[in-house]
């Protein structure tokens, strides 16, 4: 179906009235990449960067849904609106996502000013979706005040979630791995806040011992924002509301210093540069295949270099 600027124009007013009907059409048309989707993201411009991100990630099995949904309850107990995108990996038979968050999410499913969407990885790493900026977009038009991204899982190489969040929340768990794994998978570099979750087990102590030791070697300034630890019993709403705490305390930290702000800009740049680069790979593929075909076979034959034969792809020569 072809979506004219009436159609997105109609559809965008009615997520800023809050109809999660027309909110979950609009990122329907964000995941497929729908042909409208440089006028649907005109038309959500000037909503942009009200609602605030928390990422929320760790290696799965350390209770990551369990978590976002006792957040989710004690922000509401606050009066917040509050929305989920929760990142699934992509079943392997339908491409969409396994909806598992959503299934463990139930408590929240009557609450119009709860809204949660899965979207499927759809084989792209990093831990997010591909079109999960976009994503992000709508839910800031829909008037949530915090939004929960909750990845796949953290490893080697997911890690965009800090690169797409205002404030990232790094779970880990007693016998889920130690320290020096989480230190491997680049997690120390991305974490506000680590939280050891299900710190009622043994080992929550030692976990909380080898945290301290290497966020205390980390090289950081005196303004620098040294990642508190907070102990959780998720799946017993405990140590949320000192969770919540430590975020309040990070955002008037990162306002104060105006990270905040430098932290979005840094983001809108990513994604622009994450445009312009799909938008080039996809005119090359168009337009510059079959030359290419060409000139590896020079290059295979030593004919002509690598960095030569690049430089004829970007000039077109």
């Amino acid at each position: 179906m072809s979506l004219d600027r009436d159609d997105v124009r109609n559809v965008v007013a009615e997520v800023r009235l809050g109809n999660p009907r027309a909110l979950g059409r609009l990122i329907s048309w964000i995941e497929n990449a729908s042909p409208a989707l440089p006028t649907i993201m005109q038309e959500l411009a000037p909503d942009t960067g009200r609602a605030h991100v928390i990422g929320l990630t760790g290696a799965p099995g350390v209770g990551k849904s369990t978590t976002a949904t006792s957040l989710v309850r004690t922000l509401r107990a606050r009066g917040e609106r509050v929305g989920v995108l929760a990142v699934d990996p992509s079943s392997p038979f339908s491409g969409g996502a396994l909806l598992g968050d959503r299934i463990r999410m139930q408590e929240h499913a009557l609450d119009r000013d709860v809204y949660i969407r899965s979207m499927a990885t759809r084989g792209h790493l990093g831990g997010l979706a591909v079109a999960t900026p976009q994503a992000l977009r709508a839910f800031d038009a829909a008037r949530f005040d915090t939004v929960i991204v909750e990845t796949v899982g953290v490893g080697q190489s997911e890690i965009e979630v800090a690169q797409t969040a205002d404030t990232t929340l790094v779970l880990l768990a007693p016998g889920m791995g130690d320290g020096i794994q989480a230190a491997k998978a680049g997690i120390l570099e991305i974490g506000d806040i680590f939280v050891v979750n299900k710190s009622d087990r043994d080992g929550a102590q030692a976990l909380v011992r080898e945290l301290r030791t290497m966020i205390a070697l980390a090289q950081r300034g005196p303004r620098d924002w040294k990642p508190p630890i907070v102990l959780t019993v998720a799946h017993e709403h405990r140590g949320i509301a000192d969770l919540l705490e430590a975020v309040d305390r990070f955002r008037t930290s990162q306002m104060e210093t105006g990270r905040a702000d430098a932290r979005r800009v840094a983001r809108a740049r990513r994604e622009v540069e994450s445009i312009a680069l799909a938008k080039l790979r996809a005119e090359f593929r168009l337009n510059g295949e079959a030359g290419l075909d060409g000139l590896a076979e020079l290059v295979s034959r030593g004919e002509l270099d690598p960095y030569a034969a690049a430089d004829r792809v970007v000039v077109g020569r």
